[in-house]
């Protein structure tokens, strides 16, 4: 089997678990919501009958879910050559689209009953029902969380954290029930507008989130940590810069790098451990490594060293400064080229102009170019 075979068995294999996990948070929140919805009805209880509707939700939430896995395990093809992943994204905004409409229904509904109260009506097998049905959420929860973080689903992910809070919200239904049979006083509007917030916070968040994935986040620095240890256990490769994610889909990376060589390889040497360290790192993060850039380091030559020290030292002593790297220096031309890389604490320009200035003064015979790069990995 070759290797550009084994991300698509990955990719089944994944999907296969998000679309089997996703079935059964499908069956069983409709299970549960056409029996809270019956002892709502029955009961006239508000908390009760939006506790069905957030079920309801749910279960739709589950079946966009597996129509986004679906699409987004397209192959791909000429229009998409990197493939649909990014679907999964769009399917989430769905989800979390119709989670914060199903709050803010729900809130409507709950402060007309706190309006015009209506007392509920409430048997000893409706309070035994809602109890069944916190503990199956509870088990359900665990469960998509668990399936989620295995295969590095959002959606799953968020489904199971959302079921945890609704049986929480369960709980609280069957709280209010109890207290009203004892007490005779009803909470169950005021118990709805909780339901209600909390629908709608939980919307709000997968939204944020899922806005994030589009636009593109910090990778994880365990990741790139990773990546860049792989890289500079090579013998030749002094260090790795630059690195940038490019994010199609969950678990679906490119990555392009910097790598710093001495500037005695020729470019068959280069050739051979680029295509070396590429299926290294594939096979060990499934990043694909597209591309390789390179800087050149001096080699045997003292006064350049010297001017290296020297300069680094210079540089790194502001705050803003977080890394130099790609320097090289032609003692003969007097030219002196690095990149630094700053924080977002400073404009680019400006600390090019810090820097530039400083070293201008120390070495006005050098021609110095500097580079700024942007934060963009640890």
């Amino acid at each position: 089997m070759d290797n550009k075979s084994i991300p698509h068995i990955k990719e089944q294999s994944r999907d296969k678990v998000i679309i089997r996990t996703s079935i059964i948070g499908i069956l069983t929140n409709v299970f549960l919501a056409s029996f809270k919805a019956v002892i709502g009805l029955i009961s006239n209880s508000i908390a009760v009958t939006l506790d069905a509707v957030n079920n309801l939700s749910d279960a739709l939430s589950s079946i966009i879910t597996i129509v986004g896995t679906k699409l987004a395990g397209k192959l791909p093809d000429k229009k998409h050559p990197l493939g649909h992943g990014r679907i999964e994204y769009l399917s989430a905004m769905i989800v979390s689209g119709i989670v914060l409409y199903a709050g803010i229904t729900s809130t409507v509904e709950s402060v007309k009953k706190i309006i015009h109260p209506e007392k509920p009506d409430y048997s000893v097998i409706s309070l035994v029902f809602i109890a069944v049905a916190v503990i199956v959420k509870i088990i359900l929860g665990r469960y998509v969380k668990i399936k989620g973080e295995q295969v590095n689903s959002g959606s799953l992910i968020a489904s199971g954290a959302d079921a945890m809070f609704d049986a929480i919200l369960s709980a609280s239904v069957l709280a209010s029930a109890i207290i009203f049979m004892l007490s005779g006083f009803s909470l169950e509007a005021y118990v709805g507008l909780i339901i209600s917030g909390f629908i709608i916070k939980a919307g709000i968040e997968m939204m944020i989130e899922t806005i994030n994935d589009i636009l593109g986040v910090r990778v994880d620095k365990e990741k790139t940590d990773k990546i860049k240890n792989l890289l500079t256990e090579e013998p030749y490769v002094r260090g790795a810069y630059d690195l940038i994610m490019y994010n199609y889909g969950p678990d679906k990376y490119f990555a392009s790098v910097h790598l710093e060589l001495p500037d005695t390889m020729t470019a068959r040497e280069i050739d051979k451990l680029t295509r070396k360290l590429e299926k290294k790192v594939y096979k060990e993060t499934g990043v694909v490594l597209a591309g390789v850039g390179l800087y050149s380091y001096n080699t045997g030559n003292d006064e350049a060293s010297e001017i290296q020290k020297d300069v680094r030292e210079r540089v790194m002593s502001h705050d803003w400064a977080i890394q130099l790297h790609g320097f090289y220096i032609e003692v003969e031309t007097k030219e002196i080229t690095f990149d630094v890389v700053m924080s977002f604490d400073i404009k680019p320009h400006e600390g090019i102009k810090v820097i530039y200035d400083e070293l201008k003064e120390a070495y006005p015979e050098y021609n110095i170019q500097i580079r700024p790069d942007v934060d963009v990995s640890d």
